[in-house]
């Protein structure tokens, strides 16, 4: 079995040293679905709250942001850009987050934070017309960088 890189050879929990890493340029795109009823999806643009869609991407930059506050073992990272689109589609929105930086570490965990939280800004927003809105299928799409290279989803069929 495959040692995990969150435990030191105590077995404890610990931070991955990457000091001797050099710092490359890294990658990251992440996905989430929130699925909604479509008078809900009618309703958005005359959304009392605000353009839950905005209002959602500037959620999930502050959130790819703050993910080493969220995630314990996260390092810090300097963001060079954060991204969110939105794709409206007759069962929901669709959110693709992207991040990239020039770090020791990968980017993943902040694209992944950042479409989370921009799903659950959208919930936040037009939960007053349906409580039973779901997130679902929250992943990562891709990533570049980095010893391992680059990795892409395959496609569901």
């Amino acid at each position: 079995m495959k040692k995990l890189s969150h435990y030191n050879a105590a077995g404890d929990v610990a931070m991955v040293d990457v000091s001797a890493k050099e710092p490359t340029k890294r990658t990251a795109a992440a996905r989430a679905e929130v699925i909604m009823a479509p008078r809900v999806i009618k309703a958005l643009p005359t959304n009392k709250k605000g353009d839950p869609l905005q209002v959602a991407r500037i959620a999930g930059i502050h959130a790819a942001k703050k993910t080493s506050e969220l995630i314990p073992l996260c390092h810090q990272i300097p963001l060079s850009h954060v991204s969110l689109e939105f794709k409206i589609g007759a069962r929901g929105i669709d959110i693709t987050a992207t991040a990239a930086t020039t770090a020791q570490t990968g980017v993943e965990m902040e694209a992944m934070t950042a479409a989370s939280v921009a799903a659950l800004t959208i919930y936040d927003m037009t939960k007053a017309l349906d409580k039973s809105i779901e997130i679902r299928n929250i992943y990562l799409l891709e990533k570049t960088g980095g010893k391992s290279g680059v990795f892409r989803r395959k496609a569901k069929e």
